[in-house]
């Protein structure tokens, strides 16, 4: 009896002991050739600032297409990682059946998707967003990127490779206990507020943005560069006016002390509206004064128009049926569709971006690095200027032979360290400030200052990824979103856009075709088995017992 008591006491210490290793040693394994489980240390860092609860909510529950099955069982694994890191964050999966329309108002659009299952297609609505809750904060995450894709494979691929910048970022910005400073520089002719709202609303969900007018130079400059340079990132979008040497020497000494910039840059006047409505149009150049700035960092905007093969469309009137006006939409070749570097953070997996009568970039010689962020197609003719535009000539039929410039360049990223563009040359005023050159900064050019224009529909901003009258969609928002990240970025979180991951997919083609084949090997041919082995088992049984 005591041998037995004995045993038994072993046997609830030592399971007590195991219980205790359980739980005190956990870990998790990730098997996976491209170890997309592993979380880097950029979200290392950034989970470990999450000290409360923190709930996400993913509306991938229910009935939807197989192949988004997929997309379910990746973001939950990704979440269930995210969690194992830090207990605090509590997940949830929910069935967005029964609340669509709330789940619209907070901007949250379904998507429609084309299924083929067994030959046939058919349509199916899913809703593939997440939901953050971090105290009174509540962020909302897109799993589907906007990029065009060729197939729902390839969709379904960046969706997977995007989860972990996606999730990152959000909860970086939701965590973050000093937000970084934007100025909207303003004072020489920038594009007014209703036109950059689409842009300026999203980026103020993330960043402190301030207007900031370089007028104030005139009266007080040693201030105004003072009050410039309490800012992080200065965005300057398509100036119309000089700026003056003050100005110009206010701008170049924030960069040196370090400021990020984000210049969006027209060196050619060209008035669409005008175009519009009078169906002709002088392009001519424009001079910014800032030639020899942008020169010292090296990079020169030309005054050219370039026209490409591949462009954006216009909707255009082409006759009339009883009362009703018939539109057109029709290739307009001075709006170039761009396409962004594949192997940039910055442009990777973002749909191609409209320009709008765009100059061509030259960089020049210098100790900056320079990295090409949006180049046209190869087919691209320059324009000089000045130069009438008429409407007509859209109708005109482009010969390819004349279309041989080759590809050109209108955004460029820079990044090292910037010599100022007034180092050994007289000052327009003297300030405690200054600095000849700039340690480690970057900044990004734009030879279109319409790019993060947005449209005007009935008095009311629309949003700068569509196109209101073609319906066509575009990756400004994206591109420049992406810009303003990667240049406020500290920690390398951008850098987790070029995740690549290989998901392998299945051949619908192949498996409809093979389709009785693999039925017959998955549930007949194991039967057949099971029915041989038991017929051969009895036989070869009642023939040894009948002997």
């Amino acid at each position: 009896m005591n041998k037995k008591l004995k045993n038994t006491t072993f046997l609830i210490v030592g399971l007590l002991v195991l219980n205790f290793i359980n739980q005190s040693f956990y870990k998790r394994f990730d098997l996976t050739q491209d170890k997309r489980y592993t979380l880097s240390e950029t979200t290392n860092t950034i989970l470990s600032k999450v000290n409360k609860r923190l709930y996400i909510t993913v509306y991938l529950e229910g009935d939807f297409p197989p192949e988004f099955k997929r997309l379910q069982v990746e973001t939950r694994q990704y979440l269930e990682e995210l969690a194992a890191k830090n207990s605090l964050i509590k997940i949830h999966f929910e069935n967005p059946e029964n609340q669509r329309e709330e789940l619209i108002k907070k901007g949250m659009m379904p998507s429609q998707l084309t299924v083929e299952e067994n030959g046939k297609l058919s349509e199916a609505i899913i809703f593939p967003w997440a939901e953050i809750n971090f105290g009174d904060q509540i962020k909302i995450i897109s799993l589907l990127p906007t990029t065009i894709v060729a197939s729902q494979e390839e969709q379904l691929q960046k969706a997977i490779e995007n989860l972990e910048y996606s999730f990152s970022n959000v909860i970086n910005s939701i965590t973050q206990k000093r937000q970084k400073k934007i100025a909207f520089l303003t004072g020489n002719g920038q594009l007014k507020d209703i036109y950059l709202i689409s842009f300026l609303s999203k980026v103020s969900e993330k960043y402190r943005l301030a207007k900031f007018t370089l007028d104030a130079v005139a009266e007080n400059p040693q201030k105004t560069l003072q009050s410039l340079n309490t800012f992080d990132l200065a965005i300057i979008a398509k100036p119309t006016q000089k700026f003056t040497s003050q100005e110009k020497f206010t701008v170049d000494q924030f960069i040196a002390n370090g400021g990020k910039t984000l210049w969006m840059l027209d060196n050619v006047q060209a008035d669409q509206d005008s175009l519009f409505n009078s169906g002709k149009m002088l392009a001519y150049p424009t001079d910014l004064n800032l030639t020899d700035l942008l020169f010292s960092y090296g990079v020169r905007i030309n005054t050219t128009l370039i026209k490409d093969l591949y462009a954006a469309k216009i909707a255009l009137a082409t006759g009339t049926i009883g009362n009703q006006t018939q539109f057109q939409n029709l290739d307009w070749l001075y709006h170039p569709l761009v396409s962004g570097n594949p192997n940039n953070a910055i442009t990777k997996n973002i749909a191609p971006v409209r320009l709008q009568f765009a100059n061509q970039i030259d960089t020049l010689k210098n100790n900056i690095k320079k990295t090409p962020l949006l180049m046209s197609s190869s087919l691209t003719q320059k324009v000089g200027v000045p130069t009438i535009i008429k409407l007509q000539s859209i109708a005109d039929e482009p010969k390819e032979e004349e279309y041989i410039s080759g590809n050109q360049l209108f955004a460029v990223l820079l990044e090292g360290d910037f010599n100022s563009g007034y180092k050994n040359r007289l000052k327009p005023f003297e300030t405690s400030l200054f600095k000849e050159n700039a340690t480690n900064n970057k900044m990004i050019i734009i030879a279109d200052g319409d790019i993060a224009k947005n449209q005007i529909l009935k008095g009311k901003p629309t949003d700068l990824s569509r196109d209101k009258w073609t319906n066509e969609e575009f990756g400004n928002k994206d591109f420049l979103l992406n810009s303003v990240d990667y240049l406020l970025d500290d920690t390398g979180l951008i850098e987790l856009r070029n995740k690549t991951l290989k998901i392998n997919t299945l051949d619908k083609k192949k498996a409809f075709e093979e389709q009785t084949f693999w039925q017959f090997l998955n549930i007949v041919l194991p039967l057949l088995l099971i029915f041989t082995f038991g017929f051969i088992f009895n036989y070869l049984r009642k023939r040894k017992y009948s002997l």
